[in-house]
């Protein structure tokens, strides 16, 4: 199990920053989401034999700066994260697992595959993932296809399953697409025990919501 030594005034700090760094920003990926996964990864990691420090952190700056918000640019989150920490005097050892974290979290979609594993990894990604999953979850994936002008649904595009990372990253379909295309696939990509059995329940609520949505779209409910 995870001791119970992290450096409460750094994560005070980090906190202050990411509120800060976030303070526009989209609803689905704003501060409440960092806290979210912030609160999952603790409680995961309570159940793993992981650094708590390097979880705290690798949750709480895991979207400092997404890349969707910043012209595709994968590199800015890692940059921006390794300057808060090296100005922490944070060591290095730590900072180049967190930035790790950053780099290899994100559902990349077309099948890329993983290159940076760890027991810290897993967990964040767990908890990262559980936020795209249930009620939130659809309620922050309308929330970006709004924001991003999408269509709800249309019966006429069909989801694509075998997109590669750049178009999945480019893709302007309808939003409910995406269910298809990354949230009903992250139940079996779960890591951990824990992060697998509130996934399964999670996913069971949006099949339950795709079949409603769907009746009412047809007139039947």
């Amino acid at each position: 199990m995870a001791q119970s030594n992290i450096s409460q005034p750094l994560i005070a700090n980090t906190i202050a920053f990411v509120k800060k760094e976030l303070k526009d920003a989209e609803g689905g990926h704003d501060w409440f989401h960092i806290e979210r996964v912030y609160k999952n990864s603790l409680l995961i990691a309570s159940e793993e034999n992981v650094d708590p420090t390097i979880v705290a952190l690798g949750a709480l700056l895991h979207d400092i700066a997404d890349s969707k918000f910043h012209d595709g640019d994968e590199t800015v989150g890692p940059r921006k994260a390794r300057q808060f920490l090296e100005d922490e005097n944070v060591s290095e050892e730590i900072i180049q697992h967190v930035v790790k974290i950053i780099e290899n979290i994100s559902f990349k979609g077309g099948h890329k595959k993983q290159v940076f594993f760890s027991d810290e990894l897993s967990v964040v990604q767990d908890a990262d993932r559980l936020d795209a999953l249930g009620a939130i979850g659809i309620a922050r994936t309308f929330n970006y296809g709004g924001f991003k002008n999408r269509a709800l649904y249309d019966p006429e595009i069909k989801p694509n399953l075998h997109q590669s990372p750049s178009e999945y990253k480019a893709s302007e379909a309808p939003t409910l697409n995406h269910f298809y295309e990354k949230l009903l696939l992250l139940k079996d990509k779960m890591n951990t025990q824990t992060g697998r059995k509130i996934a399964a329940n999670r996913h069971q609520y949006m099949k339950d919501f795709l079949a409603q949505f769907y009746a009412e779209w047809n007139g039947e409910a």
